[in-house]
């Protein structure tokens, strides 16, 4: 098994703002053809944020596909080409009004990787001191503090479902407690 498809057309459907949607035509490795619509998104970045008192930095804001105010880390999306450490630390004070002194790194995440090509950037942050918000003129979310292991809780809980959040808060909670972090 080569687990393999072989593009053989594109066709752009849509170009918005945000993303692209187009659909390919593949050869199997059966050699039957079939279409695969893909999502094309530069990208994102998204912070696990721990001030010294041992809060995390969340976002409260307002996502139009669920209708309603969602929890979630600080994070941006990338710029075609961007820098993303340079856009996460960006995203970081533009959101929380915050800077940090330390980062590590915590891998990457394909939020749907059957449909989209987005790549989330993880990383921690500590050491922060307070500056202030940059948000756009479009932005509207309201920053909490929330302490680290209450948000762990939440995300057991079910009651943060936003996945690069889970992801970034359960790696920096192993990390953590592997003495890494």
């Amino acid at each position: 098994m080569k687990l393999f498809e072989k593009p053989l057309s594109t066709d752009q459907l849509f170009k918005g703002r945000v993303i692209t949607l187009r659909r390919d035509m593949v050869e199997l490795e059966n050699g039957s053809v079939t279409s695969r619509e893909v999502i094309e998104h530069p990208g994102g970045v998204a912070i696990a944020a721990v001030d010294d008192n041992d809060n995390l930095l969340m976002v409260r804001q307002f996502r139009y596909p669920f209708a309603a105010a969602l929890l979630e880390i600080p994070a941006g999306k990338l710029e075609y080409g961007e820098d993303a450490f340079a856009c996460g630390k960006r995203e970081l004070e533009e959101e929380t009004g915050h800077v940090a002194g330390f980062y590590h790194p915590l891998g990457q995440l394909l939020p749907t990787p059957a449909y989209d090509n987005e790549i989330i950037h993880l990383y921690f942050a500590k050491n922060l001191t307070e500056t202030h918000q940059h948000l756009d003129a479009d932005e509207f979310l309201a920053v909490e503090k929330i302490p680290f292991e209450k948000v762990v809780d939440m995300i057991l809980k079910n009651e943060i479902r936003d996945a690069k959040t889970q992801i970034a808060v359960l790696k920096t909670k192993l990390l953590r407690d592997q003495g890494v972090l």
